[in-house]
């Protein structure tokens, strides 16, 4: 099984596949320098798979790589950075505060 994350810059979405098929994607906006997720969905037939830690873990060393800080309203992505203090750093506490009202 060839397990794949992307970044689709034109959707605003990291997308991850499997075998070449899409299995589910993480959407985002940009805002101020940080990357915001917004949606993180791995569709029906591939959960249970860990495809979406899978695809958190990829999307978030991109922000890494890419000099960005990190908002996630999304639940998923957020209690995935919980539950991986490593990314923590990435958290753009002002901004989230700010977006979230």
């Amino acid at each position: 099984m060839a397990i794949d994350v992307r970044d689709d810059a034109d959707r605003h979405r990291y997308e991850v596949t499997v075998d070449g098929e899409l299995a589910g994607f993480a959407q985002y906006r940009d805002v101020d320098g940080a990357r915001v997720f917004t949606h993180t969905e791995v569709f029906d037939a591939y959960e249970g798979r860990g495809l979406g830690s899978r695809l958190a873990a990829a999307a978030l060393d991109d922000v890494r790589a890419a000099g960005h800080r990190l908002v996630a309203l999304c639940p998923f992505v957020d209690r995935y950075v919980r539950d991986h203090p490593a990314y923590a750093d990435l958290v753009d506490h002002e901004l989230d505060q700010r977006l979230r009202g």
